[in-house]
């Protein structure tokens, strides 16, 4: 067995993951030991600026030293860092990325969307059931990017990411409170599009299930089960049928924020931005439900994602 760690670091959050990794390769299981998120919204104007904001690198900075002390108290041997699209998008990543090695010592990967998508489908096929040869497709809804993954008991099929999430949707057009229907038309545009373009290299015909992973989905799947609090074992493994999923994304992109945050299972991280991440997830259920003539009816939620994908793929 060993102890490893891992850090995913999004457009919105950064994660760790302490876990002791039991077996190797596909048989392998995680074990966890410290699981912790803080929204750090590092892609602060990312969109807009092509650079990361001083004070979104302060932010991420600071969570970080604070993993690093937690690394050390708890003993894991390796650990690995992930940092997917704000970092990608921005012209002065070194400066994160020098920041990151002197904190913690190792070296940041700043990985592309392609091994962003496998590893979301290994972190949520290593505790999902095993369908075998039937295709289940992974919708990674982040806050910069989404990427679609289709993929059986082999592995991958096909991925793609494409540069909607639901801090890139929000700060590029979702600007009200609550938005305009001409905001969200543009939105939905732009989402619209993107998921044409995963349909190019993806072929989402075949897909037999769909999975949410992330923390829009997930928070999502809180208002639809209206949950009297944020509650990871009632949200993982949830699945609601498409109509119930579509419901909530359009209560919460219609809500104020005000009324969001009253929510018992609203992060304040996700308070101004969830209402895009309801959007993005409606118009793919959406499109998924038309190129499958009605045969996607549901979906699944699960807390299990990128993150458990990266702690996996840590070698002794």
């Amino acid at each position: 067995m060993t102890r490893v760690a891992a850090i995913d670091c999004g457009t919105n959050s950064i994660r760790l993951l302490i876990a002791d990794v039991d077996g190797n390769g596909s048989s392998s299981t995680l074990t966890d030991v410290v699981r912790e998120m803080r929204v750090v919204r590092l892609g602060q104007g990312v969109d807009a600026t092509g650079e990361l904001a001083q004070e979104a690198l302060d932010r991420t900075f600071a969570a970080t030293s604070d993993y690093a002390e937690l690394i050390r108290e708890h003993g894991a041997g390796k650990v690995r860092f992930v940092a997917t699209s704000a970092t990608r998008d921005a012209r002065n990543r070194k400066v994160f990325v020098d920041g990151i090695r002197e904190i913690l010592g190792v070296e940041p990967e700043v990985i592309t969307g392609d091994e962003e998508a496998a590893l979301s489908f290994a972190g949520a096929s290593s505790v999902l059931p095993s369908r075998g040869a039937a295709p289940v497709l992974v919708v990674d809804l982040g806050g910069g990017s989404t990427e679609f993954v289709l993929g059986d008991a082999s592995g991958v099929i096909a991925a793609k990411s494409v540069d909607v999430g639901c801090v890139r949707m929000t700060e590029r057009h979702l600007r009200n409170d609550p938005p305009s229907a001409e905001q969200i038309a543009a939105a939905e545009a732009d989402v619209d599009a993107a998921i044409s373009e995963a349909g190019q290299a993806v072929p989402l015909d075949r897909t037999t299930a769909v999975v949410g992973v992330a923390g829009s989905v997930t928070t999502i799947t809180a208002h639809a089960l209206r949950l009297p609090e944020y509650s990871p074992g009632a949200i993982h493994g949830a699945e609601l049928p498409l109509g119930t999923f579509g419901e909530a994304c359009t209560d919460l992109l219609e809500m104020s924020k005000a009324d969001r945050a009253g929510l018992p299972y609203m992060h304040p991280g996700r308070v101004d931005v969830i209402g895009a991440g309801g959007l993005v997830w409606r118009r793919v259920l959406g499109r998924l439900a038309e190129v499958t003539e009605g045969r996607i009816t549901s979906a699944v939620a699960s807390e299990h994602d990128i993150l458990d994908g990266i702690a996996l793929s840590i070698r002794s």
